[in-house]
């Protein structure tokens, strides 16, 4: 054997033995061997937001990006999960951003704060315990009650963005 061949031998074995390490999802976050399931239960709204429906929209958004996008399965409770997202929603804004000439909000910017804790089941101390915070602006000018809502659906999903970015930065 030549000794480009072994050198190609040895890379490929290499690679496979490493391969059994780690599982790949589709959004090229490795997660570690054994941390198949995640627990994300409602996260409580005590932020008086208003919106009735706030921890409903985020527990949405945090299924989609942790479930739906990588290859984690979703654990009916803490006891069947390898993994659990928990935390609750302490603070919602919705405050003028931007103001006319005749002192009219011409930008309103949507802003919500969430402490969140990430634990794998297996170990007694928490990955993290932060908070995380998403802001967008709206035209509170054009259909406000939309503008506000979908403003407040763009926050949410940079606050799981950021939860699942430092999920996996550990993986």
């Amino acid at each position: 054997m030549g000794l480009t061949k072994k050198w190609l031998a040895l890379a490929v074995l290499s690679g496979l033995l490493l391969s059994g390490c780690l599982r790949y999802s589709f959004t090229g976050a490795s997660i570690p061997a054994g941390v198949e399931t995640i627990y994300i239960p409602f996260f409580p709204d005590q932020s008086n937001s208003g919106l009735g429906d706030l921890s409903n929209r985020l527990n949405e958004v945090l299924i989609n990006r942790f479930v739906n996008q990588s290859s984690l399965g979703l654990a009916n409770n803490e006891a069947d999960a390898d993994a659990v997202l928990d935390g609750v929603i302490t603070a919602y804004s919705n405050r003028p951003f931007t103001i006319s000439d005749d002192e009219r909000a011409t930008q309103n910017e949507v802003s919500i704060t969430v402490r969140a804790t990430y634990t794998y089941t297996d170990e007694e101390e928490a990955e993290w315990s932060k908070s995380f915070n998403g802001k967008f602006t709206y035209d509170p000018t054009q259909n406000p009650i939309n503008g506000e809502n979908q403003a407040a659906n763009s926050a949410l999903e940079q606050i799981a963005n950021n939860m699942f970015n430092d999920a996996v930065s550990n993986w």
